[in-house]
């Protein structure tokens, strides 16, 4: 069975990071726009980050500019308007499609492991979440307007897990 252990995210530096380093630890996976309505997220983002981090929660942010075109700086840009504006200290991920033919893979495992509304594969807009259980298995997928602070419940059920 896949999980996503099995994948590989690249870091702003352009450097590899496999996700199988956080074996063990719950995820939040999330796709992030710089000038989006759901931007202010971040903040939240970085709350779950903080008050869960040392249970076990890793936060990883995967920006993308292919919702209205609302993250096209470039990966320096991004990360210091993460850290400046909402004191972003979770992993922020190189910028990656999530649909299409050049969807990063990982994405494209997400969306079919959790569907969103009415089955649908594809990810309709930017902070959509996926929360990934210790065993690197897709608990489930949250909708853009599901705020961070919501998922609360749900994040401390899979620490325990």
């Amino acid at each position: 069975m896949t999980t996503i252990h099995d994948f590989s995210a690249t870091q702003m530096d352009g450097k590899a990071l496999p996700l199988k380093k956080f074996k063990g630890h719950a995820m939040l996976i999330v796709n992030t726009a710089s000038a989006c309505g759901f931007t202010p997220q971040f903040a939240g983002l970085e709350q779950l980050h903080r008050q869960y981090g040392k249970k076990g929660l890793v936060v990883l942010g995967f920006p993308c500019n292919q919702f209205g075109g609302q993250d096209p700086g470039s990966n320096t840009e991004i990360a210091t308007f993460c850290q400046r504006n909402y004191g972003v200290s979770f992993p922020m991920l190189a910028r990656i499609d999530v649909n299409g033919p050049k969807a990063d893979p990982l994405w494209t495992w997400l969306a079919a492991q959790a569907p969103g509304l009415l089955g649908s594969k594809a990810i309709k807009w930017n902070f959509t979440k996926f929360l990934i259980g210790r065993d690197g298995a897709v608990l489930r997928r949250y909708a853009p307007t599901d705020t961070p602070q919501s998922l609360a419940g749900d994040i401390e059920a899979a620490l325990q897990a």
